[in-house]
């Protein structure tokens, strides 16, 4: 279910601008163009909330765009992801160019996660402003699942309590500074306890912006949690699976883009 962050993707090839349209369309409300002159009208007369631009382009490339926007006060929030080669990334751009990098050639299902990432960030961002006087978010694990929250929380830097429930279980974690410093669920405390209800479905969430703890049961850090969670997510379903199994159609439609 698309939400309501609005993305202005910008590239020259048209090929590279249809492809990742549709696969960010289910994401967030999608606008598009193929020349960085057009996109800078279009963003000052419409802010879009995140630009997903290709750096290499003619006339204005990514980085000048971004960089006009950033300088006028009704664009200057704008996130940005920039689409560089490895060399123009390490040589041509620095860390603070852009919110995030996506280095090319890139498949589209990777490029497709790291922005999904931005757009994760931005939607809690925006439930944040709308969150009740009371200083508390609250919201369903059907708009934003387990693994986004922790990874949009992160990517904020945010300090926190989130409280996420699932029928009659609770599980409890603390965020400093978009770390996970510790959780509990049931007689579950520290990594286990986020490992379990990584593989939620369903459920309800809160995110108390005051909750603090001094009280340290993790190991890994967020995104070794993240990882390490995912992993055995896997490895679970591969031990449901029937060996020798076909690769998915939607693996087989991954598409390498340049």
């Amino acid at each position: 279910m698309a939400n309501n962050v609005k993305l202005l993707l910008v590239d020259d090839n048209p090929m590279v601008l249809r492809m990742l349209r549709d696969a960010l369309t289910p994401l967030a409300i999608v606008s598009t163009t193929t020349d960085s002159a057009d996109a800078l009208l279009r963003a000052v007369d419409d802010p879009p909330d995140l630009l997903v631009s290709d750096f290499r382009m003619p006339g204005m490339d990514g980085r000048q765009l971004a960089e006009k926007l950033k300088s006028r006060p009704r664009t200057a929030s704008i996130a940005v992801v920039l689409l560089a080669s490895k060399t123009d990334i390490n040589e041509s751009l620095g860390a603070q160019e852009a919110d995030e990098y996506v280095e090319k050639p890139f498949f589209l299902k990777q490029a497709t996660q790291r922005i999904k990432r931005v757009i994760d960030k931005i939607a809690l961002e925006k439930m944040s402003k709308a969150a009740s006087t009371d200083g508390v978010l609250r919201g369903s694990l059907s708009q934003m699942n387990v693994i986004d929250l922790v990874q949009s929380l992160e990517m904020g830097r945010k300090s926190c309590l989130l409280t996420l429930t699932n029928d009659a279980d609770k599980c409890e974690m603390y965020f400093s500074e978009g770390q996970v410093t510790h959780a509990a669920y049931g007689s579950l405390l520290g990594d286990p306890a986020v490992f379990k209800v990584l593989r939620w479905t369903g459920g309800s969430f809160q995110v108390n912006f005051e909750g603090k703890t001094t009280q340290q049961t993790t190991n890994l850090n967020t995104q070794g949690l993240l990882m390490e969670g995912l992993r055995l997510l896997d490895e679970a379903q591969r031990d449901g699976e029937v060996a020798g199994e076909k690769v998915s159609q939607e693996d087989e439609e991954d598409v390498l883009l340049n």
